[in-house]
C-alpha cells in the first residue's frame, strides 16, 4: 500500500492537471490494452496500431513504465535500422482473488493481471448453509492462499461467482431459488471490508462463459451459449464477443422457463412446471428415489437402502452400469434441456453451445440426447454450423471468468481514470460503487 501511494504521488507529478483528462487516460489505456492483448509488443507497433506519433507513444510508454505496468525486454527483430526493444505487460503487478460457488462445491484461486490462475483449490460445500458460512470459508481459503505465495503484490480486486440470480450493478443475489438466506446479502461489503479492494459478483454460469470466451473452448466464437445443468439450470449468453447480462443481470436464466404447463411439480422459485424442477440434478435425484422406492431399479433401490437417498450422481452411475430405468430418467432430462436450448438457438443463432455442470457428466448418451433434440427442434439455418461441445473444466473456466470480470472493470476507461493517478486499485474499494450499471 505504501509503495502504491509513493508510485501514485510520482504519477501525479508525471500527469499534470491538463493531462489528467479522460481522453489522455484513454490514450494510455489504449496502449496498455494493445500490449495486454498481444496486438503490439514494441514502440513502432504501438505507433502503427494506435495512430499516435512516436513522441506521444514514447511519453505514454514511459508513464506506464513509471506506473509499473510496462517493462522493457529483449530486442525485437529489426525491420531496417536499430532493433526496437520489446515491451511487456507486468501481469505480476497485482493479484485478483477469484471464487466460484456452486450448489454443492466451491473453488478458489489467485490470478495475475493477465488471468493466469495459481493456487487453485476445489472442495465440497453446501450453498444452503447460508452466506456467512460459505463466504467465511472462502475468506479462510483466500487468506491461506495469500500466505502461501511469495512476493508482495497487492490484491487489486476480488471476483465472486454465485449459483443464482445476481444484480450485477450491486453484486447482490436477488431471490435466489437454491440459496436460502442469500437474498440481498452484500457480498461486496463482506470482502471489501476484509481486503480493502474492489469486489464484483455475478452469476456462476456467466463467469464460466466469460472464462471460456477469453481462454477456453469459445476463444474463437463471438456468439455462443454456455449451458450449465447441475442442481439448477442456467445459461450464459455471449453476443458479438461480449457477455450479455441484460438490464439487471438475469439474462440466460432458462431454468425457470415453463417446460410443462400440465406439471404439478412446484419449483423452488414457487412456480410450477419450470425446466429446473423437471430436468435439473435435484429433480433427477428425486425421480430416481421414486423409482427406487417403487422397486423398478435394483441398483437405485440398493443405493437408497445404503444411504437413505438417491442423487443425480447415483442415477448416472446406475445408467453407466446398464440400468435401463436410470438411463430413461437421464434421457428424459436431456430431452427437456435440449428442447429449451433449441428455443435459444432459434432466437440467438449461436455458433457454439457449451455444456457444463454436474449432470453433464452423466455420460456421452446424455450429451448425445441434448444434441439430437437441439438439432431436431432448431431451424436448419441456425444449426448449419452449430457446434455442441462439453466444457472441459468448468471450475477453472469459472475462476478465470471471475478474474476477467474484475480485470474488465479495473481496466475500463471510467475506473482506470480514477485509480491510475493513485497507483493501483488496491486500497480503494469504493471504486466499485461508481461502476456503471449493465
Amino acid at each position: 500500500m505504501i509503495e502504491d501511494e509513493k508510485k501514485g504521488t510520482a504519477l501525479m507529478g508525471v500527469l499534470d492537471e491538463g493531462e489528467r483528462t479522460l481522453d489522455h487516460v484513454r490514450g494510455l489505456l489504449s496502449l496498455l490494452e494493445a500490449v495486454r492483448s498481444g496486438k503490439a509488443s514494441t514502440r513502432p507497433e504501438l505507433v502503427e496500431c494506435s495512430g499516435l506519433g512516436r513522441n506521444v507513444v514514447a511519453q505514454r510508454v514511459s508513464t506506464l513504465q513509471e506506473a509499473g505496468l510496462f517493462r522493457e525486454g529483449n530486442l525485437a527483430r529489426s525491420n531496417g535500422g536499430r532493433a526496437p526493444r520489446r515491451i511487456t505487460f507486468c501481469a505480476e503487478a497485482g493479484l485478483i482473488l477469484s471464487a466460484q460457488l456452486g450448489a454443492t462445491s466451491l473453488a478458489v484461486a489467485i490470478s495475475d493481471l493477465a488471468g493466469n490462475l495459481s493456487h487453485v483449490h476445489v472442495e465440497d460445500a453446501d450453498i444452503t448453509d447460508g452466506p456467512e458460512v460459505a463466504l467465511s470459508r472462502v475468506n479462510e481459503l483466500f487468506a491461506k492462499m495469500l500466505s502461501a505465495r511469495e512476493g508482495g503484490a497487492m490484491v487489486w480486486g476480488i471476483g465472486i461467482g454465485l449459483p443464482g440470480p445476481v444484480e450485477f450493478a450491486t453484486g447482490q443475489p436477488v431471490v435466489p431459488p437454491i440459496m436460502p438466506g442469500w437474498n440481498g446479502f452484500d457480498v461486496r461489503a463482506y470482502f471489501s471490508s476484509r481486503y480493502n479492494a474492489p469486489v464484483w459478483a455475478d452469476n456462476d454460469v456467466n463467469l464460466i462463459a466469460l472464462g471460456e470466451l477469453r481462454s477456453g473452448l469459445a476463444k474463437s466464437d463471438l456468439d455462443f451459449i454456455c449451458l450449465k445443468v447441475g442442481s439448477g439450470i442456467g445459461a450464459g449468453l455471449v453476443s458479438q464477443g461480449r457477455l450479455h447480462r441484460g438490464a439487471q443481470g438475469s439474462a440466460g436464466d432458462i431454468g425457470h422457463i415453463v417446460s410443462s404447463d400440465s406439471s404439478a411439480v412446484v419449483c423452488r422459485c414457487g412456480k410450477r412446471g419450470c425446466l429446473e424442477a423437471l430436468a435439473g440434478g435435484t429433480a433427477v435425484g428425486m425421480r430416481g428415489e421414486q423409482v427406487a422406492r417403487a422397486g423398478n431399479s435394483a441398483l437405485l433401490a440398493a443405493r437408497l437402502h445404503a444411504s437413505g437417498s438417491v442423487s443425480a450422481e447415483d442415477v448416472a452411475d446406475a445408467a453407466g452400469r446398464g440400468d435401463a430405468v436410470a438411463r430413461d430418467l437421464l434421457q428424459e432430462s436431456a430431452a427437456m434441456v435440449g428442447e429449451a436450448v433449441s428455443t435459444l438457438v432459434n432466437l440467438f443463432n449461436p455458433s457454439l453451445v457449451l455444456l457444463c455442470g454436474g449432470v453433464i457428466g452423466a455420460g456421452d448418451f446424455y450429451l448425445a440426447q441434448i444434441r439430437t433434440t437441439i438439432l431436431e427442434r432448431s431451424l436448419p439455418l441456425a444449426t448449419r454450423s452449430l457446434r455442441i461441445l462439453p466444457s472441459m473444466n468448468s471450475d477453472h473456466a469459472g475462476l478465470r471468468g471471475a478474474a476477467f470480470m474484475v480485470l474488465d472493470q479495473i481496466f475500463s476507461p471510467a475506473l482506470f481514470q480514477r485509480w491510475f493517478p493513485l497507483g493501483s486499485p488496491a486500497g480503494y474499494p469504493g471504486l466499485v460503487e461508481r461502476t456503471p450499471r449493465g
